[in-house]
């Protein structure tokens, strides 16, 4: 089994937010496996499910999003090498994408949340890079994730969501 979850905030405000990454590559995967979407209130999330493949975008804020994965987890009985989290991260550069377990950014909120409802950090992580930022003009990371991707970020993104979806697949 493999679980693919997409962090991300929930609303049309935060839909093509660097900080929605997660939700962002989830809804590339459902298509690329024709799936849809719906609602679990059990298990806090919208899913979307194929064989032993589930798809979750939790119904959570990004930085709550441990509530949501504990649920999966347990719902699943999840061993950590079936879970993979994914996420935008500042320490990578726009255009790039690292698949590692146990390793991720210095500061992350939303997979900070996840280790504590978890209780450890050994499950993979799919980590997406977003920094774009002008190394003269650094916008604090709080506030440049929660900012709309250009489009000229757009097409670079949809390449390397490209690639990490071809990735996920052979995993």
């Amino acid at each position: 089994m493999k679980v693919v979850v997409g962090l991300g905030n929930v609303g049309d405000k935060y839909k093509n937010t660097r900080h929605n990454v997660g939700f962002i590559l989830l809804d590339k995967l459902a298509a690329i496996y024709n799936l849809q979407f719906s609602i679990s209130k059990k298990l806090h999330s919208e899913i979307a499910q194929k064989d032993k493949l589930i798809l979750s975008k939790p119904l959570t804020m990004m930085n709550n999003s441990g509530g949501s994965v504990k649920s999966l987890a347990t719902y699943y009985m999840l061993l950590s090498t079936d879970l993979y989290i994914v996420h935008d991260d500042l320490d990578i550069k726009l255009g790039e994408y690292k698949i590692q377990k146990g390793k991720g950014p210095k500061v992350h909120k939303g997979i900070n949340s996840i280790e504590k409802a978890l209780g450890t950090d050994d499950f993979w992580r799919v980590r997406v890079g977003v920094d774009n930022r002008d190394s003269n003009n650094r916008t604090p990371g709080e506030q440049y994730v929660l900012q709309d991707f250009t489009s000229e970020e757009k097409e670079i993104l949809d390449k390397v969501l490209d690639e990490t979806c071809k990735k996920l697949a052979t995993l």
